[in-house]
């Protein structure tokens, strides 16, 4: 069965000093990213672009977006496969590069799963998992950048 899922979110600037965009230097990036039901998350541009580092920026953004869904994507993989998963951690980076004309665009991302099975005879199995929740992954199916993972996988108690 197909499905078709809409999203929302409401993006609101909050960084008008006074002058509004009356020049590059005279605003702030400060935005509230919000949805219905859901805590308000506090944005800015990355720091380079003259944002505010403390806050959230749309590059940290899509890296937690490709994190957290091959996440949720291989735990499914792992309860179709019989693996039993009892801890997940990820040290994920991305690399962007700017082309000079003011833009740019995520070169690769690199998922680095620690993942933590209850039993070494399923070590194959949970290292296999990886390749079918990257198929299964909406965001890594969206981006036109290779989504590349180096996992590890640990056994419980080992």
């Amino acid at each position: 069965m197909f499905g078709e899922h809409r999203y929302s979110v409401r993006t609101t600037w909050t960084g008008d000093r006074g002058t509004g965009t009356s020049g590059y230097r005279d605003y702030d990036r400060s935005v509230t990213l919000e949805i219905a039901g859901k805590p308000a998350l506090l944005a800015s541009s990355d720091k380079p672009f003259r944002g505010d580092p403390s806050r959230w920026n749309p590059e940290d953004l899509l890296l937690a977006s490709l994190s957290e869904c091959h996440l949720l994507s291989y735990l499914h993989a792992c309860v179709q496969a019989g693996v039993v998963v009892v801890g997940y951690d990820d040290e994920a980076s991305g690399l962007m590069v700017e082309d000079g004309r003011g833009g740019g665009a995520f070169r690769e991302v690199v998922l680095r799963p620690r993942v933590t099975v209850a039993d070494a005879s399923m070590t194959d199995a949970a290292t296999a998992a990886h390749a079918q929740a990257n198929a299964w992954c909406f965001i890594a199916n969206s981006v036109n950048f290779p989504v590349r993972h180096e996992p590890t996988i640990l056994v419980a108690g080992a």
